[in-house]
C-alpha cells in the first residue's frame, strides 16, 4: 500500500519480488477477496485492500505504543508510586522531594496521602501505599523500617523579637515568655515540658495548636514564640518568622517504612534517595545543623 509498486516494497521488506508476489497470492488466497487489482505494471488497491489497510494502521499505532510504553518502563519513566504520611511531611518536606524527583520522571505519577496516626500504621501494615513516612520507632506490623533522620526540634520567633540576637536559645531564655504549644498529648510537648520543669523555668503558655504549622502561623502573627519540628518550621523560615538553635537537644527522629508484601519497584529506590538528597540539602539551612 505505501510503496510504488511491488517490487519497491519488496526492497522496503528485504525480500525479492517473486517471494512478496507469492505471499501476496497466499494472503488473498487465506482472506477470500482480492487485495489489488493489475493496471499494467501496477497494482491499484481494492476498496477491501484500503478497509483492511485502516484498521493495519490502527494496530500498528497501537503496538507503537505499547512498544514506547514498554520502553518508558524499563527505564523507570513510567509507573505510579502511592507515598503515605503525616501531614506535616506532605507540607514541608515531600513537595519538595517530588520537584526533584520529576526532574527524571515525568512520567511516573505520584499519590501523596497524608494521615495522622493510628490510621497511618494500619495503611501501611495493609500494604497500601508503596512508601512511608512515619516518627515512630516501632514499625507497622508486615513492614521493613530504615532511618531517613534525627534533627533537633527548633526555636521558632516572630520578627523583631528580642531573643534573636541570640543564636541559641536556653530554657531560661523562656522563662515568662509567651509560648505556644501543641497538644498536651504530643510527644514533644511532654519532652519540652519536662525540660523546662528541670530547669524551673516558667513559660505562659498562651495558646495551644495540634499541628506544627499552625504554630508557626500564629508565631509569625507576633502571639509568641515556640518550639517545633524543623521541617514545619523552615517551611516559614524568612516568611515572617525566624528560626534559632535550642541548647537541649530534643531529637525529632523520622523513619522510612515499605510494606514487606507490596510489589516492589526500583522506582520506590529512586524515590527514597530522592528523599535523602531534599534531607541534606535542608539540613544545610538548619541553626546549628549544617
Amino acid at each position: 500500500m505505501e510503496a510504488p509498486s511491488l517490487t519497491a516494497a519488496a526492497t522496503m521488506l528485504g525480500t525479492s519480488q517473486p517471494t512478496l508476489s507469492r505471499e501476496l497470492s497466499e494472503t488473498e488466497e487465506i482472506l477470500g477477496y482480492q487485495l489489488f487489482q493489475r493496471v499494467g505494471r501496477r497494482l491499484k488497491p481494492t476498496a477491501s485492500a484500503i478497509t483492511l489497510f485502516r484498521e493495519v494502521q490502527r494496530s500498528y499505532i497501537g503496538l507503537n505504543h505499547i512498544l514506547a510504553t514498554a520502553a518508558q518502563i524499563g527505564k523507570f519513566e513510567q509507573g505510579q508510586l502511592s507515598v503515605t504520611c503525616v501531614p506535616r511531611f506532605a507540607n514541608a518536606l515531600l513537595p519538595g522531594v517530588c520537584r526533584r524527583f520529576k526532574v527524571d520522571h515525568q512520567g511516573v505519577g505520584i499519590s501523596l496521602v497524608p494521615q495522622e496516626p493510628p490510621l497511618l500504621e494500619e495503611w501501611l501494615t495493609a500494604q497500601r501505599h508503596d512508601l512511608g513516612l512515619i516518627e515512630g520507632d516501632v514499625p507497622p506490623m508486615g513492614t521493613r523500617q530504615e532511618a531517613l533522620f534525627t534533627f533537633d526540634e527548633v526555636c521558632v520567633l516572630p520578627l523583631g523579637h528580642p531573643l534573636l540576637a541570640r543564636e541559641v536559645l536556653h530554657p531560661a531564655d523562656f522563662q515568662g515568655e509567651s509560648f505556644l504549644s501543641q497538644s498536651p498529648s504530643d510527644r514533644v510537648r511532654l519532652e519540652l515540658d519536662e525540660v523546662f520543669r528541670q530547669h524551673g523555668v516558667t513559660r505562659t503558655m498562651s495558646m495551644e495548636a495540634y499541628d506544627a504549622s499552625t504554630i508557626c502561623c500564629l508565631v509569625r502573627e507576633g502571639l509568641g514564640v515556640a518550639i517545633v519540628n524543623p521541617f514545619s518550621a523552615l517551611s516559614f523560615a524568612g516568611y515572617g518568622v525566624e528560626l534559632r538553635r535550642f541548647s537541649v537537644s530534643v531529637p525529632f527522629r523520622v523513619n522510612i517504612v515499605r510494606p514487606e508484601f507490596r510489589p516492589f519497584t526500583p522506582l520506590v529506590t529512586q524515590f527514597i534517595e530522592t528523599i535523602r538528597a531534599e534531607v541534606a540539602v535542608l539540613s544545610a539551612r538548619l541553626p546549628g545543623q549544617a
